[in-house]
């Protein structure tokens, strides 16, 4: 679907805080995690290479507030804790697997735009 200007303009105080909260750094990550199967916290910060502990929880939370997560504590011991998507949340899947597609298509297009960009910034031929 295609937007005029105005649409987005129009729309744009609504949507913003949405998109907003799905291209933070590691939503994308977790969620593409989460539609495989549910998750133990410490799972997903294994498979996170580089996020902290305060990071991933503060991630979670975000995304169990907006519906796309749901938490579920496991009785055992010692007590765990799950995150699985939600449907709402599994909506995002092909959209996202479309700009993974993307990113796996273009990154040494990617690579090369910054290396020219980087070059003319240096002063030399790009």
């Amino acid at each position: 679907m295609a937007y005029t200007e105005e649409d987005v303009l129009r729309t744009l105080p609504g949507v913003r805080p949405v998109l907003e909260q799905v291209a933070h750094k590691w939503t994308i990550l977790i969620l593409t995690f989460l539609c495989e199967e549910p998750k133990r916290f410490n799972a997903l910060k294994r498979r996170l290479d580089g996020i902290t502990q305060k990071a991933l929880t503060d991630a979670l939370r975000r995304l169990e507030r907006n519906g796309l997560v749901e938490r579920r504590v496991i009785a055992s011991s010692p007590v765990a804790v799950e995150y699985a998507i939600t449907p709402l949340g599994r909506g995002l899947q092909e959209p996202f697997l479309l700009l993974y597609d993307w990113a796996v298509e273009h990154q040494s297009d990617l690579a090369t735009a910054q290396a020219r960009f980087d070059r003319r910034a240096e002063g030399r031929p790009g």
